[in-house]
């Protein structure tokens, strides 16, 4: 393959949200960069170096994993995400306007993780099982009752996890469409078709709405505790003291969004990966013992967490470029993902991919906390959609949101034959 475009040209994929809207055009960027300059140093233009910070580009599987694996070197903290000068600035001023996970360092990365852990154990997990499954079938009973047409990631995809996750956080079901709505303006905010306005103080009047949400929801649940997860973030401890009010409401804030969209991602990537290679549909078909390994390789191919920042506290290192105190890093998890030194034929679907090394749920100590749960969730659509399956194929053109941090499909629409249940 002979892609015509410089290491310059290709680095700048990463700060265009129009680029992972176009998923060819940013995986062939990332193919040069992997092959010509792995560790890439991305730099705004002359008269325009208030777009961004410059920082390195990491495109290869092994050298995101010796990033993440040293967490003490490489922190979080005070650039966790790809954003504006002015976004950075703030952040050093003032702080972040979350305070989530993905925030922060250890030790308060480690305590606050542990707030939930016990939730996301495979052994507390396994009892959700049969409540999936209910709900895999009852989005697949409503495409049965739409007619054999519908926008698979509107009407279908983003519901069943969006209602795995509230149901968890026991949120009331009516307030179900606002969490979702929240979601997409949040996420989405570099998107016209999802965000709230054009102005990026709109992405705060959002933070603002869940800001306002959960704090009535933390004194509820401080009042009134329940077992629900909502209760056991509202009345945490660490370190003797109660979480405070802005680490509550961050909690809720992540479980509340990528604790269902990036899954949501994931399961309308998935299915139109199966459309364009009806080979591997057909696989399935055959041979549902595949199910699993095809989960982990929807994962793979949509990786809907597109990277993470890290800045090095010290020199250090990294597939031979020095990475200086203060420079920060980009990880590109997408990238990592269709790297030709670890994945035979990355460009090509295999459901049967075995071993898969895929690393859209990050390493070492920030490992995402929801990777079973998420597992879960598109194993099931896939048990309950699969064996009822007819026929499908593209009724229009699929199209990919504008973002630079996390995203996926924002229109599938498909026609099909799904038999009744």
């Amino acid at each position: 393959m002979s892609i015509s475009m410089t290491p310059q040209e290709a680095g700048f994929v990463f700060v265009n949200p129009a680029a992972y809207a176009d998923d060819k055009g940013f995986h062939d960027a990332c193919t040069v960069l992997r092959r010509e300059s792995p560790i890439h140093w991305v730099q705004a233009p002359e008269g325009l170096e208030s777009l961004f910070n410059p920082f390195y580009a990491v495109t290869r599987h092994a050298d995101v994993l010796e990033i993440e694996a040293h967490n003490t070197i490489f922190l979080n903290e005070p650039r966790p995400v790809l954003g504006g000068t002015a976004d950075d600035e703030r952040r050093k001023r003032d702080g972040d306007l979350l305070r989530t996970l993905i925030h922060v360092d250890d030790p308060e990365h480690r305590k606050l993780r542990g707030v939930t852990s016990e939730w996301f154990l495979p052994k507390n997990l396994v009892k959700l099982e049969s409540r999936i499954a209910e709900l895999a079938k009852r989005y697949v009973d409503k495409m049965a009752d739409m007619g054999g047409e519908c926008d698979f990631v509107r009407d279908i995809a983003m519901f069943l996890p969006l209602t795995v996750i509230l149901d968890i956080l026991g949120l009331p079901e009516q307030d179900y469409e606002k969490m979702l709505v929240l979601t997409q303006q949040l996420f989405g905010a570099q998107d016209e078709d999802m965000q709230r306005g054009s102005d990026p103080l709109n992405v705060m009047e959002v933070i603002a709405d869940f800001f306002a949400y959960f704090t009535k929801l933390t004194e509820d649940r401080r009042a009134h505790p329940t077992d629900d997860l909502a209760s056991v973030v509202a009345n945490a401890v660490i370190d003797g003291e109660p979480l405070t009010m802005i680490q509550t409401i961050s909690y809720y804030v992540i479980t509340a969004t990528a604790g269902h969209d990036t899954t949501s991602s994931a399961i309308a990537g998935g299915l139109l990966a199966l459309i364009e290679n009806p080979d591997q549909l057909e696989r399935l078909r055959k041979d549902p013992t595949l199910i699993a390994s095809a989960a982990d390789e929807i994962i793979r191919w949509t990786t809907p967490v597109k990277h993470f920042m890290r800045t090095a506290n010290e020199d250090y290192e990294v597939g031979g470029t020095l990475i200086k105190k203060g420079e920060s890093v980009l990880l590109s998890y997408p990238s990592a993902n269709r790297d030709e030194k670890v994945f035979g034929n990355p460009f090509e679907f295999d459901v049967g991919r075995s071993p898969n090394k895929q690393l859209a749920f990050g390493f070492g100590v920030h490992f995402c906390l929801g990777a079973m749960l998420a597992r879960m969730e598109i194993k099931a659509i896939l048990a309950e959609l699969i064996p009822r399956l007819k026929s499908i194929e593209l009724a229009g053109e699929p199209a990919f949101m504008k973002t630079i941090f996390v995203g996926g499909l924002k229109r599938l629409p498909i026609r099909y034959q799904v038999s009744a249940s």
